[in-house]
């Protein structure tokens, strides 16, 4: 018996501490975000700092160049996803290893790689200005920034939805003579729809907040590069009533994209 109640009161105990963690930890997250709401509440008018010509045009240039990402990394990363995902080959664990450096390098750091590469000295800039087209600091520059640091998400997602999908499915589809093309857009690609749906809204997420590369890369021109997190930079200088609206504006996207990307991930876990 006393054996008993003991081992009940260290059960208690672990169960208070880990409660006590996530207490802890919830608190150190969402105080600050609470903090950041109720001060755009109280002091400023959040509509009326949103509604400026240039967070406007900050907005929509956002908007353009983070579809723009998300385009390429469905065009140029399924074909990468669904290779990692099905085959194996020489260089394989080389490929696989270099999708993840995006992910876990700096993202100042490649931005710097890319105005090295991309710049007007660059080894691929410099030919391309001898063409007559310039890369870096343009519309371009920010998406290719973007793409540099968010498209490893999407392909991530898109590799675990396509490793996912029984390969029986697929052999049966073979033995009925369906082409390879056919079976993937018939029945691979449907089943892991919803890891590519959900790869591509955190790939938007990823590019939207992206910071560091595209300000090295391509710097924080209004109308021309200024993003929405570089246009937080920016209006904190000048005013922190603007920032902060600009700030609860991606706060309030943040929880969107994560709220879409659990009901995806529900959705998929029911499909299959």
């Amino acid at each position: 018996m006393r054996t008993a109640a003991r081992l009940r009161r260290r059960v208690t105990w672990v169960v208070l501490g880990l409660w006590l963690a996530c207490a802890v930890l919830a608190v150190f997250i969402a105080a600050p975000l609470a903090g950041l709401i109720a001060r755009g509440v109280t002091q400023g008018d959040i509509l009326d700092a949103l509604s400026r010509p240039f967070v406007q045009a900050t907005v929509r240039l956002s908007i353009l160049t983070t579809v723009l990402t998300v385009a390429a990394a469905v065009v140029f990363g399924t074909p990468v996803a669904y290779v990692l995902a099905r085959h194996r080959f020489p260089g394989y664990a080389a490929l696989d290893t270099l999708m993840d450096v995006p992910v876990v390098l700096p993202p100042v750091v490649g931005g710097l790689a890319l105005l090295l590469a991309y710049g007007r000295a660059g080894w691929l800039g410099g030919p391309l200005h001898a063409a007559g087209l310039d890369v870096a600091f343009t519309t371009g520059a920010v998406v290719l920034a973007q793409m540099f640091v968010a498209v490893p998400f999407y392909i991530r997602a898109a590799q675990a939805g396509f490793e996912s999908v029984d390969r029986r499915f697929e052999a049966v589809s073979a033995t009925l003579g369906a082409a390879p093309w056919r079976t993937f857009r018939r029945i691979t690609a449907p089943l892991a729809l919803p890891s590519l749906a959900g790869g591509a809204v955190m790939c938007w997420a990823r590019a939207l907040g992206e910071f560091g590369a595209t300000l090295m890369f391509a710097g924080s021109l209004p109308g021309r590069t200024q993003t929405l997190p570089l246009a937080i930079m920016q209006s904190f200088e000048a005013s922190v009533d603007d920032a902060i609206a600009i700030a609860i504006l991606l706060v309030f996207v943040a929880f969107v994209v994560l709220l879409t990307f659990k009901v995806l991930a529900r959705v998929g876990g029911r499909a299959l």
